[in-house]
């Protein structure tokens, strides 16, 4: 199965377009949202073309393909919008012998790790900023921010697919890429 997994849309209606373009050009079976959906937050600045009434239009079309984990800024009011669930905090995936913990970032992240065996890899998004640490028993991966990139990164994603992943920029040009 191929996972696109994406973090931090914040309401934008220009990036969620973005992001729905580049999924389907990726011909991924599901996309993994890590959260921070609709609202901007109150440290953000607002993104481009925020609307998020048009994302809960753009998301809920793909209601059928999509999970989601909560972010700090999701709450009980999208998910009376929202026709998919968005107030998890954390799935797990198995990729290969190893799970994927995947959460926002906000409460479980490397300072506060969640329950992982060796091996397994903590996923979230929240800082905005791409990110492959490998540490002693775990790796740790962000994604980055699809519509509020922080230190000169790239609005982007990733792929899953088998045991790889792949970073990408919104326009589909490979980051970085490894293998677990």
């Amino acid at each position: 199965m191929k996972w696109m997994i994406a973090s931090d849309i914040h309401g934008s209606a220009k990036w969620c377009r973005e992001l729905l373009a580049a999924f389907d050009r990726e011909q991924a079976d599901r996309l993994l949202l890590l959260g921070d959906i609709l609202y901007h937050g109150p440290r953000n600045d607002l993104p481009e073309e925020y609307a998020p009434k048009e994302v809960i239009a753009l998301l809920n079309a793909r209601k059928d393909r999509l999970a989601c984990v909560r972010g700090n800024c999701d709450c009980e009011v999208d998910q009376m919008v929202l026709e998919f669930p968005v107030l998890a905090d954390y799935c797990l995936l198995p990729v290969g012998e190893h799970l994927v913990y995947a959460t926002h970032g906000h409460v479980y992240n490397e300072s506060n790790l969640p329950p992982l065996m060796p091996g397994d890899i903590l996923l979230h998004g929240h800082t905005h900023i791409p990110c492959c640490n490998r540490h002693e028993t775990y790796m740790y991966l962000n994604p980055g921010s699809v519509s509020i990139p922080k230190e000169q990164s790239p609005h982007g994603y990733m792929i899953l697919e088998g045991t790889k992943f792949t970073w990408k920029t919104m326009e589909g040009k490979v980051w970085q890429e490894f293998s677990v």
